[in-house]
Order: C-alpha cells, then sequence, then structure tokens
C-alpha cells in the first residue's frame, strides 16, 4: 500500500495555484492564464498516476487513506479516502477544470479580474476534491459549505445581467440546506456519543451504528433536503435555471457538471448507508420526485427560449434519472447512477462549452432566436454543437447512454410502471434536443450569425478531450465499470439490499 498522501497532494496542488496567481502581476494576463492552466494540468497528471494505483480487487473500504487529528475532543478528524466512486468524481472534476479554463480564457469582461477569476475556478477544484474524499462527516460539512463561496463570488461577480439575484438565491438556498445539515449532524454526533461513550463524524464508526428507525427519519431529512437542493432535484431546483443563464459557460460547467454532482454522491456515500431504514422508508417518495422531476424537467426544456435555461432544466431532468437509479436499490441501477453522473458531466462541458463559443461570436445572446444557418458559417463549431445534443439525449455509443440504460435496466426490474414513465423522459429530451439544434444550426441564415468565424485552435483544443472520453466511456466502459462495482456492491450489503430475481416460468412452460 501506498504511503505517499494522494490526495492531500492532489489538493493542495490547485490552491498553490490560486495563490500564486495572486501574487503575479495584474496587467500580465496571459501569464495568469497559462498558471492557471498548468496547475490544474498537474492536477489531472497527478490524478491519472494516483488512478493507475487503485486496486480495483481490494476489499478495503477506501483506499489512499489519510486520518489525522483535527478537533480531537470532538472526535473530528483530518480523513480522506476514496472508493471507486470517490475516484471517479475526482476525476470528472479534475479533468474538466482545465478544460474549462482553456474554453473560458476569455470570459472575463473588461473592468473585472482575470486573477481572481482563475484564482476562484482552482479554489473550487480544491474543495471538489475534498469533498469527494472526505471520510469525516464533519469534514464533508465543512467543505459542502465552503464550495458555496468561490461559486458565489464566480456568479455574483463574473456573471451576466442579474447577476447578484441569481447568486444571492443560490446562496440562501444552499444555506438552508446546510443548516439543516448541520443540525442532522449534531443529531448523529449526540447518538454516537450515547452508543459508543465519546461523539465521533468518523463514516466506518456512523455505519456501525445502531440507530432506531424514527430517529433515522428525522436525521435522514436533514441531510436529504440539503444533498436534494445541491443536486438539484424537484422542487428543490427552482435556483438552478438563474444561476445557469447568467454563469459563465466556465462556471456553469463545474456548477452543474460537478458541483451539483455532491448532492447525489452524498446520497450514495452518506444517506443510504447511515440511515438505512430511513432509506428504505423514503424511498417511494424519493422515487416519486425523481420521476417528477425527469418528466417536468423535460417538459419544461421543451418550452424554452433560452439555451441556458434549457440546459437547466434538461440538467435536473437527467438528476432525476441519477437519483432514481439510487434509491430503485439495485446493483445495476446504482452503477448506472455513478456512470450518469460522468456521462453527465462531459455532456453539460460539451453543451455549455459550445454554446459559450456560440455566443461570443453574437454578442453574448443565449435565445435560440437569435441564431439559426451556423452550420452553413461555421460547421465546425455546429458539428461540435450536435454532438453535444447526441450526448445530452445519451445517444448509444456514447457515456451517458450506458448509465441511462443502467438505471432504466434496474429500475425495470423492481418497478416496470416507473421505468416506463421515466422512459418517456428520454423522447422528450430527444426532442428538446433536435429542436435546439434545428433552430440554432439548420436554415436560413440568421443577421446575427453572417460572417461568424469557425472555432480556432484553442476552442477546438478544449473541446476535443470532451468529445474523446465521451466516446471511449461510451464503447468501452469496462474501466469505469470495474472500479465502481465493488463500491456498489459494498453499499448494497451495508444496507442489506439484494437484486430482485427474475421470474422464470415453470419447466414445461406452464404458468
Amino acid at each position: 500500500m501506498t504511503t505517499i498522501p494522494w490526495l492531500t497532494i492532489l489538493g493542495i496542488v490547485p490552491l498553490v495555484g490560486a495563490l500564486v496567481l495572486l501574487v503575479l502581476p495584474r496587467d500580465n494576463v496571459r501569464l495568469i492564464k497559462q498558471a492557471a492552466l498548468v496547475f490544474s494540468l498537474a492536477a489531472l497528471v497527478l490524478t491519472i498516476v494516483m488512478g493507475l494505483q487503485f486496486d480495483a480487487d481490494s476489499t478495503a473500504a477506501f483506499q489512499f487513506v489519510e486520518n489525522y487529528p483535527w478537533i480531537p475532543a470532538f472526535g473530528i478528524s483530518y480523513a480522506v479516502g476514496v472508493d471507486g466512486i470517490g475516484l471517479v468524481l475526482v476525476a470528472l472534476a479534475t479533468t474538466l477544470v482545465p478544460v474549462t479554463i482553456l474554453a473560458g480564457w476569455n470570459d472575463v469582461q473588461e473592468g473585472q479580474s482575470v486573477k481572481g477569476y482563475f484564482a476562484l475556478i482552482l479554489v473550487l477544484e480544491t474543495l471538489m476534491i475534498g469533498v469527494f474524499a472526505a471520510t469525516d462527516v464533519f469534514l464533508f460539512y465543512v467543505l459542502f459549505e465552503v464550495m458555496l463561496i468561490p461559486v458565489y463570488f464566480l456568479i455574483g461577480r463574473y456573471g451576466g445581467p442579474n447577476r447578484s439575484y441569481a447568486a444571492v438565491k443560490f446562496l440562501i438556498y444552499s444555506l438552508v440546506g446546510g443548516l439543516l445539515m448541520l443540525a442532522a449532524l449534531i443529531g448523529l454526533y449526540v447518538v454516537s456519543a450515547q452508543q459508543l461513550g465519546q461523539g465521533t463524524f468518523d463514516f466506518a464508526a456512523l455505519v456501525g451504528l445502531d440507530i432506531d428507525p424514527t430517529t433515522q427519519k428525522f436525521l435522514f431529512l436533514g441531510f436529504f433536503i440539503a444533498f436534494a437542493i445541491k443536486a438539484p432535484l424537484w422542487p428543490f431546483h427552482t435556483w438552478l435555471p438563474d444561476a445557469a443563464k447568467v454563469s459563465t459557460p466556465a462556471t456553469a460547467v463545474l456548477l452543474i457538471g460537478v458541483l451539483d454532482k455532491v448532492g447525489t454522491f452524498g446520497m450514495i456515500r452518506y444517506l443510504l448507508p447511515i440511515f438505512p431504514a430511513a432509506s428504505e422508508f423514503y424511498a417511494p417518495l424519493v422515487i416519486a420526485m425523481a420521476v417528477i422531476g425527469i418528466i417536468y424537467g423535460a417538459l419544461v426544456a421543451l418550452g424554452q427560449t433560452d439555451m441556458k435555461r434549457l440546459f437547466a432544466y434538461s440538467s435536473m431532468s437527467h438528476f432525476g434519472f441519477i437519483a432514481l437509479g439510487i434509491f430503485v436499490f439495485t446493483t445495476w441501477s446504482m452503477t448506472g447512477s455513478t456512470l450518469y453522473m460522468l456521462g453527465h458531466g462531459l455532456a453539460t462541458a460539451a453543451l455549455f462549452l459550445t454554446a459559450g463559443f456560440l455566443m461570443q461570436r453574437a454578442g453574448g445572446s443565449s435565445a435560440i432566436a437569435t441564431y439559426g444557418g451556423v452550420n452553413k458559417v461555421a460547421p465546425v463549431l455546429a458539428g461540435f454543437f450536435l454532438f453535444a445534443a447526441m450526448s445530452a439525449i445519451a445517444l448509444p455509443g456514447l457515456a451517458s447512454f450506458v448509465g441511462e440504460f443502467l438505471v432504466l435496466l434496474g429500475t425495470f426490474s423492481r418497478y416496470v410502471v416507473v421505468a416506463v414513465i421515466a422512459t418517456l423522459g428520454i423522447v422528450l429530451a430527444a426532442a428538446y434536443a433536435l429542436r435546439l439544434y434545428q433552430k440554432v444550426a439548420t436554415g436560413p441564415e440568421s443577421p446575427h450569425v453572417e460572417g461568424m468565424r469557425d472555432l480556432d485552435g484553442r476552442e477546438v483544443t478544449s473541446l476535443v478531450p470532451v468529445v474523446l472520453l465521451t466516446i471511449v466511456l461510451g464503447v468501452f466502459p469496462a474501466p469505469v465499470l470495474d472500479v465502481v462495482n465493488p463500491a456498489v456492491d459494498r453499499v448494497m450489503d451495508t444496507i442489506g439490499m439484494t437484486d430482485p430475481q427474475p421470474a422464470l416460468a415453470p419447466a414445461g412452460g406452464e404458468q
């Protein structure tokens, strides 16, 4: 077993990068951007090196484990480690950060701080790595809350019109959820103190607690509402369209493509193992919320006239699939949810970044009616936009298809009617995605796209990794499945759930 503190080093690198950016000369904008890109690429390289040492056959719950006392009097530690699910999401974060930095090279408007923008992105990367790696629940809560700060400033300082309203709305929703989680966390600490003689926030110790079902139900709600707001699930989603609308494309990618996954990740990592009885009790409610979100999000997306708001509502629909897969309690569906998180992150990056390049060329407008005939003047951009749309609707052969297929497969095995209703969301997704492409890229040229230049080398370079990963993981998902499956199996064992057995007809064909 390696003694190198990989996760700590990985988290420190972007933070050091942010500090370096702050001391660079303000007027040397190019150097600031280059430094941000170098530090983000360094984090990606470290993730790859660490990931190659991950042992998929290990029986340990977590790997690359570190544990140092932080506040011993309250049983709080700096404790980190990753299972297959955490590793996949850490890799998603460290992959998308350099992509967004390169794509968002010119996001900062005149009069705004370039070093502040890219420093905030690097700080956010550190926090995202930490929140996916924390094995101390108090540490997870701290990182969960601190993440609000860089996101608030990325939206409120660097966003478009109405950015202050969107940033405050995001902050209020998130703080309310965080306060509920804090109350539940205190309750969990009290329960652990009663049973163990001293309170603790250690994940492994909390999983082993014998919490009575009534207490579980109350504590579950505190965590669940916070995660549902972050995800976001219906009806806790209303902050998302406003935030997506005003955010820069890079901020939107990190917010929806990575940060929102903290909510669904928290459901798998904390809700199910610590509160198994409450998870089973509330599962029908969560499944109903997920299905409503799938259909409602797709229907509202279908009627949108703004690209960014359309992407936000489509993401809400996709998060419904992820939550559905988690609370159906089958190995297929839970594995599918994890792969869906990965596929959705890549699809979100493709959508927002190609739309961002499009908007930069048309005065910043995200109104769908502004565009038309883009494939005639900028065929490469239109091609990437079509790929992004196909990825968003989970076209077979792309990464998001694998997760969506497994979620529906697991759902069909337990709740046929629910699966049928959820499948309607796929039809609606095809409708709004193809409608968007048809209006933006085909038909006569809009006055706003006449003379539009195609993508340059930097922009193509930022999109190519997303495209390649989407295709490779769609065609050959086995490496990710090999890493994720053991973690899912451990969750299923912890909550005492088994996959439903297929109904077989008796010999001779008698019914």
